[in-house]
């Protein structure tokens, strides 16, 4: 297809990321609290790791919904 045959991008698409944070923190935090009630368990049997790893999970999706709502936030105070 040659350049005058193409039609113009789209704008981008406005998504809210917030959302998707939101549920991803929550499962990190379903399966911190499954880690930690079955710590024994999964100490027995080499997976004891999974426990740091919800935690880190759990704790970069706050960082992450607090991220977005700080740019958020300043994109507001610009529009004005």
């Amino acid at each position: 297809m040659s350049e005058a045959e193409r039609r113009p991008d789209p704008a981008p698409a406005r998504t809210d990321a917030r959302k998707a944070l939101a549920v991803g923190t929550a499962a990190w935090l379903v399966v911190l609290i499954g880690c930690l009630v079955a710590q024994s368990a999964l100490d027995a049997n080499g997976f004891g790791w999974f426990t740091a790893a919800a935690a880190i999970g759990l704790g970069l999706g706050v960082i992450g919904l607090v991220v977005v709502q700080l740019r958020r936030r300043r994109e507001r105070r610009s529009e004005d």
